[in-house]
């Protein structure tokens, strides 16, 4: 028998390309980096994500893009542009909701083999400068309400990376240059608890 190469698709819009760091170093790159070192087969995640995506961008460009049939894994991030914009939280919801029943599909309708990630807080970056990190935050709190209800109606994974995000307010280390993104170092991280979940999985 031929051993199995799994598969990752991951979705979303900047943090997932990982604006401003090496290709290798966003968190997708890395997730799939640190199963290979526990000794499963993976191949390069595919990436279906851009700076400045919306909800419901993201799944217009899914609707027109030629994908595999499925996915051993499936993560999504999304909302932050929704949040930026000032987009109405009630269609986010609807997109989500849209969204999450796409990955599942794609994850061969294994819902637990999508992984929801909740959005980062930008507003407490340098970029966010003058504005109010506050109001920011509350926003950013409701818009991953939202996320993880939609993860758990659906039965997929969440994980919380946003109190994370929240460090670079004091650890610089965490940002990219552009001083919104995050780092490597950041994305690490997030990579760590994406890879714990599919290690698990892979396994049984």
């Amino acid at each position: 028998m031929s051993k199995h190469h799994h598969t990752y698709l991951a979705l979303g819009d900047s943090y997932t390309i990982g604006e401003s760091v090496a290709l290798h170093e966003s968190f997708p790159y890395q997730t799939v980096q640190l199963l290979r070192k526990a000794g499963l087969s993976f191949l390069a995640p595919e990436i279906v994500a851009k700076t400045g995506w919306t909800s419901s961008e993201l799944a217009e460009h899914i609707l027109h893009t030629s994908l595999n049939e499925s996915y051993d894994f499936v993560s999504l991030l999304i909302g932050v542009n929704n949040q930026y914009r000032g987009l109405s939280l009630a269609d986010f919801t609807d997109d989500l909701e849209f969204l999450l029943h796409k990955a599942i599909h794609l994850a061969g309708n294994k819902a637990d083999h999508v992984i929801v990630l909740s959005i980062p807080d930008w507003g407490l970056t340098p970029f966010a400068a003058g504005r109010d990190s506050a109001s920011i935050r509350k926003e950013i709190d409701r818009f991953n309400e939202v996320c993880e209800s939609a993860a758990r109606k659906n039965q997929t994974h969440f994980i919380t990376i946003t109190e994370d995000t929240r460090k670079a307010a004091q650890d610089k280390s965490l940002l990219t240059t552009d001083q919104l993104h995050y780092s490597g170092k950041e994305h690490a991280v997030w990579a760590a608890k994406i890879a714990d979940i599919m290690r698990s999985l892979s396994r049984k």
